[in-house]
């Protein structure tokens, strides 16, 4: 259990309206109409002891969709974005990522975790190896890839994310922004269709966080399909085409950012706006 997922001793919010709502999905941008699924989550609940992480989640998102999740401390949200490449296992529902259902089935899962890159809060960058070999590593011993084959596409990603003059460098000697791009390098390496970020920008100084913000807005562009946890709402004004915003582990309004930031359903979403914007 994250810190994302405790509870709070703050006074009760708004309860969430118990109108039919918009069912999950219809809410879809008209550049993303005709577009396959690539994930499909289906009534999932999520589990710690006596806690409810996750309530009766459902959604889909798009192939070249960017999703931007927002939601309060403890609302679930860390919890769902890492229930899709299963570091953590929901214990109800379905969780579908392109075609292949994340069950017990270790080659389902294999094949999940190939195609879903992920980058997190803290690096997780192995200090003891320079840039290249953080990069290089998953390539050689997952991919089989020969040294010099991992090189020129870890360079190549490098350049992508704007430091390719790093290369040789230990983590250490990196700025958190530098840190941060080479984490995002060593997941692209993968080749991954989808790309899932859990607060990427919280742990940076605010000088560094535009030039992460930066390169993920490329990736974007690129038609990558991207969820990502943030607080960030100018990046969420400007990139996301939906946005998914989560209370106690429950999926309380989706839409686009026209709809969330104009005219929001919800009065737990609107509560949850006027503190933050």
């Amino acid at each position: 259990m994250t810190s994302e997922d405790t509870a709070s001793s703050e006074p009760a919010p708004p309860k969430i309206s118990t109108e039919a709502r918009p069912e999950p999905g219809t809410m879809v941008p008209e550049r993303l109409i005709g577009q396959p699924d690539i994930i499909t989550v289906s009534h999932v609940d999520k589990w710690f002891g006596d806690f409810q992480a996750l309530d009766d989640v459902s959604l889909s998102v798009k192939e070249h969709e960017i999703v931007v999740i927002l939601g309060p401390s403890g609302s679930g949200k860390s919890t769902f974005i890492r229930c899709l490449n299963r570091l953590e296992e929901h214990d109800a529902g379905r969780i579908v990522i392109n075609g292949i259902e994340l069950n017990e089935d270790v080659r389902n899962l294999n094949a999940i975790r190939s195609e879903v890159g992920m980058v997190f809060q803290q690096f997780n960058l192995f200090p003891h190896l320079s840039v290249l070999s953080n990069i290089t590593l998953g390539l050689r011993k997952v991919r089989h890839l020969p040294r010099l084959d991992a090189e020129a596409l870890a360079i190549q990603l490098l350049e992508r994310v704007g430091i390719p003059e790093q290369a040789e460098k230990h983590p250490a000697q990196l700025s958190g922004g530098q840190q941060q791009r080479v984490a995002i390098a060593r997941a692209l390496a993968m080749q991954p269709k989808i790309m899932l970020f859990d607060e990427p920008t919280s742990a940076l100084d605010p000088e560094m966080i535009k030039e992460v913000l930066d390169v993920m807005q490329e990736l974007a562009e690129s038609g990558m399909t991207m969820l990502v946890v943030t607080h960030e709402m100018g990046f969420a004004r400007e990139v996301a085409d939906r946005l998914f915003f989560f209370d106690e582990g429950a999926l309380v309004e989706e839409g686009t950012p026209e709809h969330f930031f104009t005219s929001p359903r919800e009065e737990r979403t609107k509560l949850f706006l006027s503190q933050i914007l």
